[in-house]
């Protein structure tokens, strides 16, 4: 489906982007009750410079929010995060800008995040004019750089947004990201409402980019074949909590929480008379009264008493790799299963 993956990026011990005990707490009033709904609750985590970074789950585990609270697109409700070594949470309005500049975003929806009403080089000289990035000519030439980058043709910057296809689309706000030649991209979901041909195209742009432009990427999906492709390393997460971290060899090779190996089991392989081994029952529960002791343990098929009185933490158990699970798979001699 791709072309074949080098992975070329090396990961090296620079971290660009760190976050500790990050959470985002919506609160809620209904019927005069208040409540709070936890979208990320208690997340740590490590980006290295020149690397893929993937984020995978369910729909509604806190993906996206999380990538929004790490480039300060929305504020935390407790944590902190550090880029460069410089803590974002105290950035000033101008150090906030200038962070801007190093930071992007490629959003999910292509349509909804460009401007119907102007026209694509407007699109793409916006961000160079708020950056006051080169005179009139420069920007105009940066423009037909930046559409040569991803694949478009001159004649594109005189068209709107509505006359391109979906994948051109996301092709342009790649180049909008593009703009101001940043360092991290954040890469919300790119591929996911692009057809399975156009997917192939923009993921193989993403990752000739990264080469290109040394660029470090926060890759948020919930396909995991995408995941498996383009990223380095990655995190699970499932109500707002991250229960895997590690490479993504090691990960698909053997997979330490359970709802890590159900999400594998789930990944769709071309063979007919193959079954699927560990299907997910039930729903993910709500955010706003998550269960007690470990959040997975309702749908989890290897769950004990321990379980449900006791949220277990995120905890090494090799080089690299974290888990937060009781029993870790592989890491019992004996499991049973309920009922």
């Amino acid at each position: 489906m791709y072309q074949n993956n080098e992975k070329s990026a090396k990961m090296t011990d620079s971290i660009i982007l760190s976050a500790r005990h990050v959470k985002k707490y919506y609160p809620l009033k209904s019927k005069g009750k208040k409540a709070v709904v936890k979208a990320v609750d208690d997340v740590s985590l490590d980006i290295f410079k020149g690397e893929t970074f993937g984020v995978v789950g369910e729909s509604g585990c806190g993906k996206s929010t999380l990538g929004n609270v790490l480039l300060r697109l929305e504020e935390l409700t407790d944590g902190i995060v550090y880029y460069a070594g410089k803590n974002l949470i105290n950035l000033n309005k101008s150090g906030l800008k200038a962070f801007r500049k190093k930071a992007q975003i490629i959003y999910q929806d292509p349509y909804s995040a460009l401007n119907p009403k102007k026209k694509i080089e407007s699109v793409l000289e916006e961000p160079l004019i708020i950056h006051r990035m080169g005179n009139r000519q420069e920007r105009r030439e940066k423009v037909l750089q930046l559409l040569d980058k991803v694949g478009l043709r001159p004649e594109h910057r005189d068209r709107y947004p509505h006359e391109f296809s979906g994948g051109q689309r996301q092709r342009i706000i790649t180049a909008r990201a593009l703009a101001t030649d940043p360092e991290f991209i954040l890469a919300d979901e790119p591929v996911s409402a692009l057809d399975v041909s156009i997917q192939a195209q923009v993921i193989n742009l993403l990752m000739d980019l990264k080469k290109d432009g040394d660029l470090t990427f926060l890759f948020i999906s919930h396909d995991l074949s995408v995941i498996e492709h383009i990223c380095d390393r990655l995190a699970v997460m499932y109500l707002g909590r991250i229960v895997e971290t590690g490479s993504v060899d090691n990960f698909f090779r053997a997979p330490f929480h359970p709802y890590s190996r159900a999400l594998i089991d789930a990944v769709p392989i071309a063979d007919p008379s193959a079954g699927l081994s560990n299907i997910l029952e039930g729903d993910v529960p709500s955010p706003i009264n998550p269960p007690s002791g470990c959040c997975f343990h309702p749908r989890c098929v290897f769950r004990r008493d321990k379980c449900k009185k006791e949220a277990p933490k995120l905890q090494e158990l090799s080089p690299g790799r974290e888990v937060a699970c009781h029993y870790p798979l592989g890491f019992t001699q004996t499991v049973e299963k309920t009922g």
